[in-house]
């Protein structure tokens, strides 16, 4: 049984910073891709950030490009999401997913994922 389990939300002021962590089980993590996705209140779930199976390709939404950092790390089978400089726009729930296919990295889609996990809500005050 695949499990997506995020931390590392909360509350933080416009300007500050949070780590979001994704601990992913039941896969063979070094085998997927992984990335996060978010959604706000009212809108669609949009792309955040991707990362490659091996950490060497990543990529991000324009809006977060610069402030967000995503990384990996196999032997723990978890992913990372420092964000920095963070805006009230920013406020969402963000979800963590794994890829099997390594599209995602290219195609930054907020459909072709094979897992998600729970999210965990970032909220962002002005």
């Amino acid at each position: 049984q695949v499990q997506l389990v995020e931390s590392g939300g909360g509350l933080v002021q416009a300007g500050g910073s949070l780590r979001l962590s994704c601990a992913a089980s039941g896969l063979t993590f070094g085998s997927y891709a992984m990335g996060w996705l978010r959604q706000a209140p009212g809108k669609e779930r949009e792309f955040v950030s991707a990362i490659s199976w091996t950490g060497r390709t990543t990529r991000y939404a324009d809006s977060v490009k610069g402030r967000f950092t995503i990384s990996r790390d196999n032997a723990k089978n978890t992913v990372y999401l420092q964000m920095n400089s963070l805006k009230p726009e920013d406020t969402a729930v963000y979800y963590c997913a794994a890829d099997s296919s390594g599209r995602t990295v290219l195609d930054a889609s907020t459909t072709m994922w094979d897992y998600w996990g729970q999210g965990t809500q970032v909220t962002v005050s002005s």
